[in-house]
């Protein structure tokens, strides 16, 4: 299965609410009432594309007799949408691809604590600061490569900026994955560091493609010796194919490196959820072990709760060395992409 992590055209956070500006009144008529049946039913806003998530959402009906109601569109999207419905939202959960537009959606004060136990089932590090989101699976960052091309392929981000490199390199400028390590890099390095790297990226003319399938398939059939995408589209491949037929292979990025950032799939509890004990259960079943094995068997992701191994393919979660970033600092996406756009790597 694939994620739907990118979007054509790159769109930011006041953008993509002047798209969704036309819905809310219809949304909020929707929300000012309601009825005994919804006691047991939670509305969930979803970034995750319902090809991934769906059977999960089935399985937790299945368990808890609580039915949901799914809506999906782009996390940045729904984030947007959110943010313009405010409290007459009918939304209960925010169901996130990415740590990002969680913090989006908290910074504007709309999500309320999600309860303890459920933030203690996964590391500090993979959920909020304040408490107002969980992450609930994990993803690694890395160069997917064709040995065929490339033996030996660079494991640091300054390393991809060496002239054997120039116009080798495939990325998907509007992917939210790669806006994230983008915020990421700017948080490490700091906004004048984030922009000399962006701009020597740039003049190594690297290839842009849709998204990361495009970035993996590329590389995969040799029309680009390197990509930068997320650890699972490789392994998704191979799923699908068979190993003896997939040629690229994953390279996971040295110790500290900005390029290793580890993001973060998580949930959000709205503050004027029409049913906040059924989305705190809703939560806490995200963090739980059947979904913890979903994640780790179905979507080739890391699961975060204890207990809960990672596919055999993958090095465990605690050997990876990622950044120390704290995942709240990512919800500035829209100076994310003023900046690649000032440095040439994205289109208005």
């Amino acid at each position: 299965m694939s994620l739907a992590q990118s979007v054509s055209k790159p769109s930011r956070w006041v953008g993509a609410i002047a798209t969704v500006a036309a819905l809310v009144a219809l949304t909020a008529c929707g929300s000012s009432t309601t009825s005994s049946d919804d006691a047991e039913k939670v509305v969930v806003y979803s970034g995750r594309s319902e090809e991934l998530v769906a059977p999960l959402l089935d399985q937790f009906t299945a368990d808890t007799g609580i039915e949901v109601e799914a809506r999906y569109a782009g996390s940045g999207e729904m984030a947007a949408q959110l943010i313009t419905e405010g409290d007459k939202s009918p939304a209960d959960v925010f169901l996130s691809q990415d740590a990002g537009a969680l913090g989006a959606v908290s910074k504007a004060g709309l999500l309320a604590p999600v309860d303890a136990a459920t933030l203690e089932a996964v590391p500090a590090q993979y959920a909020a600061a304040d408490g107002t989101w969980v992450g609930v699976s994990g993803r690694a960052r890395v160069v997917v490569f064709n040995p065929t091309l490339v033996p030996t392929p660079p494991d640091t981000i300054d390393g991809l900026l060496a002239p054997e490199w120039k116009g080798k390199i495939g990325f998907a400028p509007s992917n939210a994955s790669w806006q994230a390590f983008v915020t990421g890099l700017r948080v490490v390095r700091g906004e004048e560091g984030a922009e000399q790297w962006l701009r020597a990226f740039k003049a190594q003319d690297p290839k842009p493609y849709e998204n990361n399938v495009a970035v993996r398939d590329a590389v995969d059939a040799g029309q680009v010796p390197l990509g930068l995408v997320n650890h699972y589209y490789l392994y998704e491949l191979i799923d699908a194919k068979g190993a003896d037929a997939v040629t690229a292979q994953n390279k996971f990025m040295a110790a500290g490196d900005p390029g290793g950032l580890v993001n973060v799939a998580g949930v959000g509890i709205l503050k004027a959820a029409p049913n906040p004990q059924g989305a705190q259960r809703f939560a806490s079943y995200l963090v739980g072990e059947s979904a913890q094995k979903y994640f780790a068997q179905e979507t080739e992701e890391y699961p975060l709760a204890a207990g809960v191994a990672p596919s055999a393919q993958m090095p465990p979660l605690s050997q990876l060395q990622p950044p120390a970033v704290d995942l709240s600092q990512l919800d500035d996406i829209e100076t994310t992409q003023e900046l690649l756009v000032k440095t040439g790597l994205l289109t208005n």
